[in-house]
């Protein structure tokens, strides 16, 4: 699954979402993980209120699960949401690695009911009615 990572630093989800200077994406499975892509943003980042600043941003992570932040806003968060992707915030600043490590873990077991549910985004259910 690819989740996404706020950062200023490609390193450690440390970026509010509207604020971040990078989106890192990954690929995440139970057998490891890799980088995909690192986007850079310019501009005025920190503009409260400045909507137009999220669009490219979520236009950048729609195809993600996940997205780490160490921040986001109510709208920032509701269009996340809206495009079927997690938001997950953390607490205090934390290694992208130690994230993807701890996600790979966690699909390795038995996921939660909400995990289950984002890992499904994408997949076309098909049935078979003749079985």
């Amino acid at each position: 699954m690819k989740v996404a990572f706020a950062t200023q630093d490609l390193k450690r989800v440390d970026a509010h979402f509207g604020w971040a200077k990078n989106i890192a994406i990954y690929e995440v499975r139970p057998e490891g993980h890799h980088l995909i892509e690192a986007i850079q943003f310019d501009g005025d980042l920190q503009e409260d209120g400045n909507e137009d600043k999220l669009a490219p941003k979520i236009d950048a992570i729609k195809d993600c699960a996940i997205l780490y932040v160490a921040a986001i806003g109510g709208s920032g968060a509701a269009r996340v949401v809206a495009n079927n992707i997690h938001p997950m915030k953390v607490s205090q600043p934390e290694a992208i690695d130690d994230l993807c490590i701890k996600l790979e873990g966690v699909l390795k077991g038995s996921p939660p009911p909400w995990l289950r549910k984002v890992l499904a985004k994408g997949h076309k259910r098909s049935f078979d009615f003749e079985d």
